[in-house]
């Protein structure tokens, strides 16, 4: 049978790698993002694939809109099988700089956003007994991030909070849903950002594989929390940062 998977913040980056490895393995797709034109260009990618995309125009801090979206595709199609909560926005703010409004925003997008999904889908994981949740952390929530990080506390604190609602999920949500979460170190996108562009060479030097990581370096992981059976893995996460030994 056909798994369908929920990706967010899936028209680009990690994201976008996400989708297109799920749908390489047979998993139909939805895409949840901001930008129209990142969504289109991404499910023409999967439906060249063979696999069905529907694309979601939403804000991922916005509860009732997911929960309006889960109870569109469960009508369709039945409950989805896989849930990805990527969506993310950094927040180069310190603390003397960054706002009330600026902080909480930071959290609605990086976690709250994923409390809101979970929310919505869980419910019919639950009903046919089946289902994987990963979330997408970060090597900051472990770190603190470097000092010239892009990302400072307010990010490094929603992803750190993702961790603990990922070994709280994991019991709850047992036997049948199974959450990890990874954690990504320094991964270049088809936009990366200016700062790994600048440092690339002095960021390699720190990492034990030689190189900065891809999104198709996440997404094979991540494919392999959602699909593999059997799977005797819940409640953990996984740093995938070529082993950075200089933070």
């Amino acid at each position: 049978m056909t798994k369908t998977a929920i990706i967010t913040g899936g028209g680009r980056g990690i994201g976008r790698g996400c989708a297109l490895e799920l749908a390489k393995q047979g998993c139909d797709i939805v895409l949840v993002d901001l930008i129209p034109e990142d969504l289109a260009n991404t499910k023409a990618e999967i439906e060249l694939l063979g696999q069905s995309c529907r694309t979601f125009l939403a804000d991922v801090a916005d509860f009732a809109r997911a929960h309006d979206i889960l109870a569109e595709i469960e009508a369709q199609t039945g409950p989805v099988d896989i849930l990805v909560n990527n969506a993310g926005k950094s927040n180069t703010a310190g603390i003397t700089e960054i706002t009330e409004e600026s902080f909480d925003r930071t959290i609605a997008i990086n976690l709250k956003g994923a409390f809101n999904w979970t929310h919505a889908t869980a419910p019919g994981m639950l009903r046919t007994g089946r289902g994987r949740i990963v979330m997408m952390s970060s090597l900051n929530a472990y770190t603190g991030g470097v000092t010239s990080a892009v990302s400072r506390f307010s990010y490094t604190t929603a992803k750190a909070g993702l961790l603990g609602m990922t070994r709280a999920l994991a019991k709850e949500l047992a036997p049948h849903i199974l959450v990890n979460a990874v954690c990504p170190g320094i991964i270049e996108t088809e936009r990366s950002n200016a700062m790994i562009r600048a440092r690339k060479d002095e960021l390699v030097r720190g990492i034990t594989m030689g190189r900065t990581g891809t999104p198709a370096d996440v997404a094979q992981v991540v494919a392999f929390l959602c699909l593999s059976e059997p799977c005797f893995m819940t409640g953990q996460d996984l740093k995938i940062d070529g082993l950075q030994w200089i933070i």
